[in-house]
């Protein structure tokens, strides 16, 4: 028997339509993106959320690498021979890890990629890599953020180093200052969250990825994200950006 609708508002059937238009397309879309930002930008608080919500996996390019060679894969050993002799890993390693990793089956919808490319040769790799495969980058999502916030946003934090729990002493502050809020523990700042160090850091992060910025929006694949606004709106802008409902 068919339900009776004439009772429910306009606006609130027209709501549920987007939401179902919205799942629909979260369901049966493959999503392959790029995530650029410099440390602090919030890309580690909006990649779990997307991740779940598009059934997607999240590849952090140090997490590949360290994977990579605990798999004792081919590509691992060679990835773990470089690195033990100091040297870096080359671009070509980098992609095949990665041309491995997106055949993992939480991979079957896509990817978030996060780390990489860092150079515009990078990226050309990446490109034909996908391109073997007949797929393509659908979007890369840059999360903008003025250099002094996101130095007070690192500056700030604190952590309790036996369970990882951070604050933030402006931001999100412990109940008691210097203490966790769960075992009153000292908290401590990273010897590298300092602004020095930040400042050497956010020089050679926009040197480096300017020109790769600049490649995907020569090929209109560049979503400029606010990365100052709430995560939840951070999370609904890159939604739209990507063409979704909702």
């Amino acid at each position: 028997m068919a339900a009776n609708l004439s009772s429910v508002p306009t606006d609130a059937l027209l709501d549920e339509i987007k939401r179902r238009l919205y799942l629909q397309q979260v369901q049966n879309d493959e999503k392959r993106l790029i995530f650029i930002g410099p440390p602090g930008s919030g890309k580690g608080t909006q990649a779990p959320i997307l991740k779940d919500e598009f059934k997607v996996c999240h590849l952090a390019t140090g997490d590949m690498l360290r994977a990579a060679v605990a798999s004792g894969s081919e590509l691992g050993k060679q990835a773990k021979a470089v690195m033990e002799s100091g040297g870096l890993v080359s671009d070509d390693l980098v992609v095949g890890i990665i041309k491995d990793a997106v055949k993992a089956p939480q991979c079957l919808k896509g990817f978030i990629l996060d780390g990489f490319p860092r150079t515009v040769a990078q990226a050309q790799k990446l490109e034909s890599m996908l391109a073997a495969d007949g797929v393509k980058i659908n979007k890369a999502v840059q999360f903008v953020i003025d250099d002094s916030l996101l130095i007070r946003r690192v500056t700030g934090r604190l952590v309790h180093p036996a369970s990882g729990r951070s604050y933030h002493t402006e931001f999100n502050p412990p109940k008691v200052p210097g203490k966790d809020d769960v075992t009153g523990e000292p908290l401590v700042h990273r010897s590298d969250d300092n602004a020095e160090t930040l400042k050497k850091r956010l020089e050679a992060f926009h040197a480096q990825t300017a020109p790769v910025i600049d490649y995907y929006k020569s090929k209109s694949l560049l979503a400029q994200i606010d990365a100052t606004k709430k995560p939840e709106e951070v999370h609904s802008d890159i939604r739209k950006s990507i063409g979704f409902i909702g």
